[in-house]
């Protein structure tokens, strides 16, 4: 057992590692030496910033909680914290039923385990962070929690709604990464398209990534979970114009009646090539029992092109069907194969 050393043990999303980045600075700021999931931990104390998703993350969690906690009981730990979205939703059970933790943190006020330690929190440093990524890249988280009601999704009841970062804050903290090395920036949140309509009383995502873009050494920018309902499509002119924007965007699923499902699927990074949208309708609805579209997804394909589902490659035009298996089964309802009918094959407005 090594003294003035924490190992930290994240699990889930990229959204925490960041928090686990953001806490390390700090643990180094207060003197101790840190690691992060390390094969051996072999520190005095241990933090497991936790999941609790869906079944398979809640129960890997709570095997590693149990984990350190048997370390803990056979003298090779002194103090065992946990924090993140598991102990979010079921703190007081956790606590409960898991004695051998020294205490559980949400996954919003990790804060208070520097105070638990004796130690302060260094408001100075607070867009700064200890990069468990190689060097080069870096995720950048954007916002926190969901507005959204998705039958599917946990999030909302995890996270809370949505919370949207200062853009000079994102700005300061893009600026301070580049300063570490980092080209690449992966921009998360639990929903990208959101962004500032809470701050700002409109979408901005547009706006900020063409700010970051025009940040000196970014070099490339990936985007990560968006929404299609209400996608702010003047996204499309930024990747566009701004050479470090990758042109891909990843959007969710979401499998309900009278859903529409739409899915944009970038043909190449060219920029002479255009991405497509296509929108499928789930089940055996009919276009007629949708709302009604207009010209906003640009102008419709006659051709065929490459849809990506559950892992696997369809060539589709409009009027098409066929039926998918999700291959991450979580975001969908039904487990078994989902019939689609291919309603739209366009080209995005603004591009």
């Amino acid at each position: 057992m090594k003294r003035k050393t924490i190992d930290i043990i994240t699990l889930g999303c990229s959204k925490n590692l960041v928090d686990s980045e953001h806490l390390m600075r700090q643990l180094e700021e207060a003197g101790y030496h840190v690691t992060h999931d390390t094969e051996k931990p072999k520190g005095e104390i241990a933090v497991i910033n936790t999941c609790g998703f869906i079944g398979d993350a809640k129960e890997e969690s709570i095997n590693m909680i149990l984990e350190f906690a048997q370390a803990k009981e056979e003298g090779d730990l002194e103090k065992l914290y946990v924090m993140g979205c598991l102990s979010e939703r079921y703190l007081k059970e956790l606590a409960i039923e898991i004695p051998q933790v020294d205490k559980f943190y949400g996954k919003f006020n990790w804060v208070e385990l520097l105070q638990d330690l004796g130690k302060a929190y260094h408001e100075e440093l607070h867009i700064e962070r200890t990069l468990t990524t190689p060097r080069h890249y870096a995720y950048l988280k954007i916002s926190e929690g969901c507005d959204r009601k998705c039958s599917y999704c946990a999030i909302p009841i995890i996270t809370g709604k949505h919370v949207s970062r200062p853009m000079e804050e994102i700005l300061d903290e893009v600026r301070y990464l580049v300063s570490k090395g980092v080209k690449e920036f992966q921009v998360i949140a639990q929903e990208l398209t959101y962004y500032g309509v809470d701050l700002y009383k409109k979408q901005m995502l547009p706006e900020l990534i063409e700010r970051i873009s025009e940040v000196p050494g970014v070099e490339w920018i990936r985007l990560h979970y968006a929404y299609p309902a209400h996608f702010p499509t003047d996204l499309f002119r930024v990747m566009r114009e701004r050479d470090p924007v990758c042109r891909k965007e990843d959007v969710f699923i979401k499998e309900n009646d009278g859903v529409t499902i739409h899915w944009l699927i970038p043909n190449a990074q060219k920029k002479d090539i255009e991405p497509i949208m296509v929108t499928l309708q789930p089940g055996g609805r009919t276009e007629t029992d949708l709302p009604h579209m207009g010209e906003e997804f640009g102008h419709v394909l006659a051709g065929a092109v490459t849809l990506m589902l559950g892992g696997k490659a369809y060539r589709v035009r409009k009027g098409d069907s066929f039926s998918f298996k999700p291959s991450s089964q979580h975001y969908l309802e039904n487990t078994g194969k989902t019939p689609a009918t291919v309603l739209w094959v366009c080209t995005p407005p603004n591009f």
